[in-house]
């Protein structure tokens, strides 16, 4: 988004709406907390629902992996092929698109636009519809030849086209579930779309080992099974946010009649969701490319890092579950002209989360065994996936501060700069695996450098983003 298209955000919400263009209803007491609560204290009030989430989604990347490993080696293997792009789908519609979401509708009601809130409701649940549709077709029909590419054959391109055969086909399930949280949380209720996601992952670790294994009456899916109890979950807790949005308890209401479909609504999302949904594609990209890299260095590394980069996947959440909370704070004082404050959010937002994820880092890096021997007990994949953890592990806080910045410039309506810092990380260490392996000869443990390497441009140039942010030269129109 411009700098100018920021500084008439508020003037286009009216444009944009046909129905009730000048109504200001008072400053609601969950937004006034946003505009003028003690700036850490808030931030920690609003994540901290989402720490459930956070133990949410690693629970079930780590409970996945426990039951699937139980299949042995190729079902693990397989399922590693499907899984980055189950978490695209996942990223998408939580952080990328999502992040549109929350923005928009955060920045309206901190213009005091409740009106244009719940129309944006409405293009969001359209948007989950389209972006469903989307990837089902696209990586239904693309998954085989992807799949072949990153080294599956056999047995683990059975494995891996069975799992992803039924989650790419529940991709509605995961869409919606994410898009309706993010209308809530853009209110700056994190509360309920955390628990609801809670409720959907327990549900899915609870109803999976029956379905991959078997129980009774309830025949044995194998890797599919681990498909179907993400779809079937997901979609109740989808059901369970439509329901509440359509109700009087939400800020915003989810309504299908007085409110047409138009551009301009779409285009408020799409200005910070479609950058957003690229960087979750990079994001995703650069595990994929990675993977198919080591695969090249043999089963064994590619196995190695593919565990490793599953605590990765863990960092997202923890950054996810600080950043809703970042994106509706800064994002609410941006739509209210309150810029200082705003910049103060963000950057209070991205140290705490680089602790956080700094914190973990350290961890594994000392004790890397306790994650590793989670999931093979193959004493060559432990030893490289030890050996990626004792490099990578300790540069985690670095990752963790790009990310906080970049659900900051969320917030601030203007993301293309840190879409284009995870760009860089991307060809940073699939550039830099390639001339470690192939060049220097330096095998895995070039690998791990580069990756290594991706993580520390990437915070050094989401920093240096942030600082591009601008206030807008034009003031708002009232």
């Amino acid at each position: 988004m411009s700098e100018r298209s920021i500084a008439n955000f508020q003037a286009s919400f009216p444009a944009a709406v046909a129905t009730n263009r000048a109504t200001v209803r008072p400053v609601a007491a969950r937004t006034k907390l946003l505009l003028e609560g003690p700036i850490l204290s808030t931030l920690l009030r609003l994540a901290a629902p989402n720490v459930l989430n956070l133990l949410a989604i690693a629970g079930m990347i780590t409970f996945d992996g426990l039951f699937l490993g139980r299949l042995g080696p190729d079902a693990l293997a397989g399922v590693s092929l499907a899984f980055p792009f189950v978490m695209l789908i996942q990223h998408t519609a939580a952080s990328g698109m999502g992040g549109g979401v929350s923005s928009a509708i955060a920045r309206a009601l901190g213009a005091g636009k409740r009106d244009v809130a719940d129309a944006l409701t409405l293009h969001t649940f359209v948007l989950a519809l389209g972006l469903a549709a989307a990837f089902s077709g696209v990586l239904l029909l693309g998954a085989p030849f992807v799949f072949r590419w990153m080294g599956g054959h056999g047995e683990v391109l059975s494995s891996a086209l069975a799992y992803a055969n039924v989650a790419f086909s529940g991709a509605i399930s995961i869409c919606m579930l994410n898009l309706l949280g993010s209308a809530v949380r853009g209110t700056g209720n994190m509360g309920l779309p955390a628990g609801v996601i809670v409720a959907s992952v327990i549900a899915h670790v609870l109803i999976s080992p029956l379905l991959i294994f078997g129980w009774g009456a309830v025949p044995a899916l194998g890797p599919a099974g681990a498909g179907w109890g993400l779809m079937l979950s997901f979609g109740a807790g989808s059901l369970v946010l439509f329901v509440y949005l359509r109700s009087s308890r939400s800020l915003v209401t989810l309504t299908f009649g007085g409110v047409s479909l138009q551009w301009g609504l779409f285009a408020e999302i799409l200005k910070v969701g479609v950058p957003g949904l690229i960087n979750v594609v990079i994001t995703n990209l650069s595990v994929v490319l990675l993977t198919g890299i080591a695969g090249h260095l043999g089963r064994e590394v590619a196995i190695g890092y593919a565990m490793g980069a599953r605590l990765e996947y863990i960092l997202i959440p923890l950054a996810f579950g600080f950043g809703t909370a970042i994106v509706a704070m800064v994002g609410t004082n941006w739509g209210a002209r309150q810029y200082r404050r705003a910049r103060a959010i963000a950057w209070t937002g991205a140290v705490t989360v680089a602790a956080a994820c700094a914190a973990i880092g350290l961890f594994v890096a000392l004790f890397p065994a306790l994650w590793m021997e989670l999931f093979s007990g193959e004493q060559e994949i432990v030893r490289l996936g030890t050996r990626y953890l004792h490099i990578v592990g300790p540069i985690y806080g670095l990752y963790g501060l790009g990310m906080a910045l970049y659900f900051a410039t969320q917030g601030f309506g203007s993301v293309v700069w840190t879409v284009t810092a995870n760009a860089v990380r991307l060809l940073a260490s699939a550039g830099g695996a390639l001339v470690g392996i192939y060049w220097l000869d330096l095998g895995a443990i070039g690998f791990f450098v580069a990756v290594a390497s991706g993580f520390c441009a990437y915070a050094a140039l989401t920093a240096a983003a942030v600082y591009r942010v601008k206030q807008p030269a034009v003031p708002p129109a009232s």
